[in-house]
């Protein structure tokens, strides 16, 4: 399927993968580009490259928004041949380069039911892992354009960046928040993710465009609404692990239904119990 980029801010171009609906965000300056995730496959990365080089023919650098495979596994295509920086939270940056077995095992096992065609693939795909770790914060020159890359604490993961380009008002979040569906607490630090978020709304004003991990983009307030059912799925935890209510209890009160619901429950006890 020919997938392509939409300019969404002056220079700031979106394309939407079709089947997860994965954003991915290119910023064009002057000489320079920067490509915000690279995708799942090799086909994938390909058509994502040939989109990409229809909006600009500049050298890019790659950001993953942090280690999961429908935003990085994309990177040996993009970012291996010519050789590309690929910046990305020191945490992902390591779980690329020391236990891309284990993200592989995983991508299949998440996928191999509901899309067993791209589970094989996913299987087989050359991990490349980030050349520049960012700890907090890191600002890049993108063709004289000003690009913050910060780190905003644990939230989908204990991983994640996020990107913002002030000069065009645009946020792009990753997974920290979702528009085509709730939030994927597998990974997560439910009873953290409330101020990463916070932290993220602080990087706003009230015309920010800011780009889901997955769906179309949205305003501040769709994410300020996202952040109170956060906080109330946090609080929701801590009230039940006080209670020694079993979380599955915690879940049919979850915000975002049953299903994430206990998972985040599941999550954040352990977080309380120390062994998450």
């Amino acid at each position: 399927m020919t997938v392509r980029f939409v300019e969404v801010a002056d220079g700031v171009h979106l394309l939407r993968e079709p089947l997860l609906q994965v954003n991915v965000t290119l910023v064009v300056g002057d000489g320079a580009a920067l490509l915000v995730d690279t995708l799942s496959t090799v086909g994938q990365a390909r058509e994502l490259a040939e989109a990409a080089r229809a909006v600009t023919p500049h050298p890019w650098t790659v950001v993953n928004t942090h280690h999961h495979f429908d935003h990085c596994f994309g990177n040996a295509t993009l970012a291996a041949d010519p050789p590309r920086p690929v910046y990305a939270h020191e945490l992902a940056a390591a779980a690329l380069r020391d236990r891309p077995d284990e993200l592989r095992r995983a991508a299949y096992e998440e996928m191999r039911d509901e899309q067993p065609a791209l589970a094989a693939e996913l299987a087989g795909t050359e991990l490349l892992a980030p050349t520049h770790p960012v700890l907090t914060e890191t600002v890049l020159d993108v063709g004289g354009r000003r690009v913050v890359l910060r780190h905003p604490g644990h939230g989908h993961t204990d991983a994640d960046l996020v990107v913002h380009v002030p000069d065009a008002d645009v946020l792009v979040a990753g997974d920290l928040v979702e528009q085509s569906g709730p939030p994927a607490f597998e990974e997560s630090y439910p009873l953290q993710w409330p101020d990463a978020v916070a932290e993220l709304l602080r990087m706003t004003t009230p015309d920010t465009i800011v780009v889901p991990g997955h769906g179309t983009p949205v305003d501040p307030e769709f994410v300020r609404a996202q952040h109170a059912q956060l906080v109330q799925q946090a609080w929701l935890i801590r009230a039940g692990h006080t209670g020694n209510a079993p979380p599955e209890r915690v879940a049919a009160e979850s915000p975002f239904g049953a299903r994430p619901g206990l998972i985040a429950a599941r999550r954040g006890y352990a977080e309380l119990d120390g062994t998450a």
